[in-house]
């Protein structure tokens, strides 16, 4: 049985998650009192569904708390997945703007003005803080929902039991990954940017990928990531975590940190060493337009 448990700060995507959950055949359940969890899943589980989503929000308040020893019990039997979702205070004040939705935490006897606002999203960070660091994260700042619903769908092809390795490109001028546990800058590395025959292009051409193969220090980088990730994943694995997103920043995330996230998800998918049987390995371009966006081959 495969379990996805979706929560995180409300505007941040949780309604598109579950709805792409739900067009991917799995039996739904929004706004779900934490308490019934273990009983929703068995009466599910004996009714025949194999695919279960939910989502649960701050709103449940204390019994948040209990999600992480609920998640291990599950856990013996079922794949369980537990899905943190995030966006900046941006733009989460411009989503929330924009759809004149009040914000759950919103006091009754407050108007929904921005420092209301703000201090309703802060206090629902403080409270859902623990939980997401349980999960695996996604900061959807700068998706489009249609962004979302597909990093969703392609988290329902890796729900075998293990650590979870989300390799993630990024663009350094449209922020840091908010979701990122470490982080690697390519900005030492030639742009191919100005190159005028490259620069409508991006890190998943094979031009593009000509270029920064012919670039030493790509190549270097390369294999110190992947020295990297080879020498500490055993350690993160050990440490009871169950997810890790390494972050791969360019200054667009058009070029190079999307060649570089391409190469390291190939060479750790096709990684038939002990220490990557039981790691599911995803990549996630997070500033590559719609039209750039297509697989590493």
């Amino acid at each position: 049985m495969s379990i996805f448990i979706i929560t995180g700060i409300s505007g941040s995507g949780k309604s598109v998650a579950l709805r792409a959950l739900e067009d991917a055949g799995y039996d739904c359940v929004d706004n779900l009192p934490v308490s019934l969890l273990e009983n929703l899943v068995e009466t599910l589980q004996t009714s025949g569904s194999e695919h279960i989503a939910v989502a649960i929000d701050a709103r449940r308040g204390l019994s948040i708390q209990e999600i992480p020893t609920i998640i291990a019990k599950l856990k013996k039997h079922r794949s369980v997945q537990l899905i943190f979702l995030n966006a900046t205070n941006e733009a989460l004040l411009k989503r929330f703007s924009e759809t004149r939705r009040r914000h759950p935490l919103s006091a009754k006897n407050l108007d929904h003005s921005q420092k209301s606002l703000i201090d309703a999203i802060d206090l629902e960070r403080q409270m859902l803080s623990s939980l997401s660091e349980n999960a695996l994260q996604i900061d959807t700042s700068n998706a489009l929902s249609s962004a979302l619903r597909q990093w969703i769908l392609d988290l329902t092809e890796n729900t075998q039991p293990g650590l979870t390795l989300l390799l993630e490109s990024f663009g350094f001028k449209s922020g840091l990954p908010q979701d990122a546990d470490l982080v690697f800058d390519l900005r030492c590395i030639p742009n191919p940017y100005y190159e005028d025959a490259l620069r409508h292009l991006s890190g998943n051409d094979q031009e593009v990928v000509d270029f920064l193969n012919l670039q030493p220090d790509f190549e270097k980088l390369r294999q110190d990531i992947l020295l990297f990730i080879h020498n500490w994943l055993p350690k993160y694995q050990k440490s009871g975590r169950s997810y890790l997103t390494v972050g791969v920043g360019c200054t667009g995330g058009q070029h190079r940190s999307v060649a570089m996230v391409n190469h390291l998800f190939l060479s750790c998918s096709k990684n038939q060493t002990d220490l990557f049987k039981n790691i599911n390995c995803l990549y996630r371009h997070r500033d590559l337009s719609a039209a750039h966006n297509k697989s590493p081959h």
